[in-house]
């Protein structure tokens, strides 16, 4: 039956077909400002190709699929034998191959690696941010093992090769391997000091048995695992692979899968180890300096899958906006959902500049450098993460009803945005580690150059640093205080970024809302007076 009232007008057409990288102006242009020399000539052209291919409507149905038929756990064969295999979808491994082809595991070695990587790993989190759980694993796992050179000049090859293997072998037979990571337990949580499996030592050098159970073992198919146990020299790192030389299967028994509020195309299980073999990674008690490396590109990393995925929820939210109509024109130019767009829009830039700020940091390996992230990675990942959750939600209801509808993908974001802030370390575990940071002078000195390059260009900016100062001279009671130094470092850093590489009105509505106290504390409460059509026309992902 044909009927007039099932015209269908005024609804808002999908998101793709478009070039995600070209399209986003504070990451094209951080990636312009960053990029090393040598790579300047393919390094654009590779991002943009990656951007047209994280826009197209084929790889976009790929991760919806991932997301909705998540990864089944198989404890045994038809036979009863104990196998410990996780089923994934066809869309999984085509998006894992896509990632893995696209460099997100080799930016060790690579001219300007880090910041290649990062600006395709906040692309590619806007696909599906469940298959960037094993690229950013296998990516952090390569200054882990360069605690031991034999280890590193064997599996790095592995790590940082361009062509995804899923077949379970052992990993020499393999042309690439992917890497996990187990490091929480049951009693301890993020206080790893606690746990309680335990590595007896066998009788050829460096290997050992290890039994006990992980709480938390991420992407259980990957083809070995840094982990942390008890040796008897204290708690030491271990590389645990899922298959042996001989082609037999490690002990690596899955009890079960998590059941998480998001990130649902990811496996994350729980382990026991029962004699598993293992090699020591280092040296004994030394456990976590040897993986703190991995850590600290794992956290960088949520802030890069946080920041895509605050530019995915602007995208979409601007997209609708310019699109759909209400109370006599678009949305896009009532000056009230202007205001909570380009709101959104300041969120997502800050946390893209700064992303690709610290990815520089490790291009430049410099002392400086080094000093910088130890105190910025931690105040960042603590922050950035924070405010992806709001933003996702706002973005959500820009969209009305329909953004509260799985078809747009909104509530997929919203689902995921709480991820990045609870994985490698929740907020409490970053602000004391900005605590332990400050008691290095060299940390506290590189931090205030950087942010002291921006200084006498913004009056709030240089009030925020002049602010900052007067708490870090007064340490008394710090650490009940963390969070709220923490937030004040990741704040100051974020201004004096985008004072000194954003368009002029960026720079100021950030500084007025962020850093002046000119702002209400729910999006959309910017003063009226500042140029909020340019922001939310820099914004739109304009396809």
């Amino acid at each position: 039956m044909a009927g007039s009232t099932h015209t269908v007008t005024n609804q808002v057409p999908p998101l793709v077909q478009y070039d995600v990288f070209g399209s986003d102006r504070a990451l094209l242009e951080a990636v312009e400002r960053h990029l090393a020399p040598e790579a300047r000539e393919d390094g654009p052209a590779e991002l943009s190709a990656l951007g047209r291919t994280c826009g197209s409507a084929q790889v976009r149905e790929w991760g919806v699929q991932a997301d909705e038929n998540p990864p089944r756990l198989r404890t045994h064969d038809r036979y009863g034998h104990r196998i410990d295999e996780v089923d994934f979808h066809p869309a999984w491994h085509r998006l894992l191959g896509k990632g893995v082809s696209a460099g997100l595991t080799a930016a060790w070695g690579r001219p300007g690696g880090h910041v290649r990587r990062a600006a395709a790993f906040l692309m590619w989190t806007q696909v599906d941010a469940g298959t960037c759980c094993p690229l950013s694993m296998t990516h952090a796992a390569v200054p882990a093992l360069r605690a031991d050179p034999e280890l590193a000049a064997e599996w790095e090859p592995r790590l940082t090769s361009v062509i995804y293997d899923r077949a379970l072998r052992p990993a020499g037979q393999k042309p690439g391997a992917l890497f996990g990571m187990g490091m929480t337990e049951k009693q301890g949580g993020s206080d790893v000091r606690a746990n309680t499996t335990a590595a007896r030592p066998l009788a050829e050098d460096g290997t050992y048995a290890l039994t006990g159970h992980k709480w938390f073992c991420s992407a259980p198919m990957s083809d070995a695992f840094l982990v942390l146990a008890q040796a008897p020299g204290g708690l030491t790192c271990f590389l645990v692979p899922r298959v042996l030389e001989d082609g037999s299967r490690n002990v690596f028994a899955l009890q079960r899968l998590k059941d998480k509020l998001g990130n649902r195309s990811n496996a994350s299980a729980e382990v026991e180890f029962d004699g598993t073999w293992a090699r020591r990674v280092g040296e004994e008690g030394r456990g976590v300096r040897t993986i703190i490396g991995m850590v600290a590109a794992t956290r960088l990393d949520c802030v890069l899958g946080s920041a895509g995925l605050m530019r995915q929820a602007v995208a979409q939210a601007v997209h609708h906006c310019a699109h759909r109509e209400a109370f006599g024109g678009k949305l896009l130019d009532k000056p009230l959902m202007r205001n909570v767009l380009a709101d959104l829009a300041l969120e997502s830039e800050a946390a893209t500049t700064l992303g690709l700020r610290l990815a520089a940091a490790y291009d430049d390996g410099g002392e400086q450098e080094r000093a910088l992230l130890r105190i910025a990675v931690p105040a960042a990942k603590y922050w950035v993460t924070k405010r992806c959750a709001p933003v996702a939600v706002e973005a959500a209801e820009c969209l009305g009803g329909n953004g509260y509808v799985e078809e747009s993908g909104m509530p997929r974001l919203v689902r995921e945005s709480p991820l990045n802030s609870i994985w490698e370390g929740a907020g409490n575990v970053q602000a004391l580690d900005v605590l332990r940071a400050l008691r290095d002078p060299a940390t506290l000195d590189a931090y205030l150059r950087e942010v002291g390059r921006a200084r006498g260009a913004d009056h709030r900016l240089d009030a925020a640093i002049k602010g900052l100062l007067t708490e870090l001279a007064d340490l008394e009671g710090v650490e009940g205080r963390a969070r709220r130094l923490t937030e004040r470092l990741a704040l100051v850093l974020q201004g004096s970024l985008l004072v000194r590489y954003a368009p002029p009105e960026v720079a100021d509505a950030f500084c007025a809302g962020r850093l002046g106290g000119d702002a209400g504390t729910a999006f959309g409460t910017l003063p009226h007076t500042l140029d909020l059509t340019a922001i939310t026309t820099r914004a739109h992902p304009t396809p």
